[in-house]
């Protein structure tokens, strides 16, 4: 596979381009001089010392040039990394956000679903029926469930403590013909023993 086919980037592309061409001049350098050498103790011609020289140079610069961009290309990478580094930050502090937040949710629901089951003392009461509560009461007709559920345990509240009063006063009243009875049970005990005695 061609690198060019991996390689999208344009300046790695010109980095790759830079490195195949001070290849092909290093493998043009080393195929001149292994044609033009000579045994030791004969010289090169002038015309092909020049030519490596001028090669050598011209390898010499596109291999600095090639540095140059290597060292680029790893600022850039890391830049890159830096950069992709910091995002995965944010990305993992919002992730932990949203599972905290999801938490919460699952929380508040359990806590609603508790609220709502719960069995309510209120709920119990022997309340009377509601058309009869409202055929007592026909102001309470427009009313909501939560006032009209007030208004009931209200009324039943003063049923109550009307009912309570009723039975303190029939205790009293109890009390005092239990008081009484006692009182003409002595009498007529009494009288049986003052009739005894007359008798006698």
């Amino acid at each position: 596979m061609a690198s060019g086919n991996i390689v999208q980037d344009s300046f790695l592309q010109s980095v790759l381009d830079a490195s195949s061409h001070a290849r092909q001049q290093c493998l043009h350098l080393v195929d001149l001089a292994e044609r033009s050498a000579l045994p030791a103790s004969q010289t090169l011609p002038d015309t092909t010392k020049d030519q490596l020289s001028h090669l050598q140079r011209q390898l010499n610069a596109d291999l600095g040039s090639l540095r140059e961009s290597s060292r680029e290309a790893i600022f850039e990478v890391r830049g890159t990394k830096q950069s992709t580094a910091e995002a995965r930050q944010e990305i993992d502090r919002l992730h932990l956000q949203l599972q905290n937040l999801y938490y919460e949710e699952r929380h508040l629901r359990g806590e609603i679903s508790a609220c709502e089951s719960y069995d309510h003392p209120y709920q119990q009461l022997p309340l009377i029926p509601v058309e009869e509560f409202l055929d007592l009461k026909p102001e309470h007709t427009n009313d909501d469930e939560k006032q009209l559920m007030f208004a009931r345990i209200g009324h039943e509240l003063a049923e109550r403590e009307a009912l309570e009063q009723q039975r303190q006063g029939l205790l009293k009243r109890k009390h005092g013909l239990v008081a009484h009875n006692k009182k003409r049970k002595d009498d007529l005990a009494s009288l049986d023993k003052d009739l005894e005695t007359f008798i006698d």
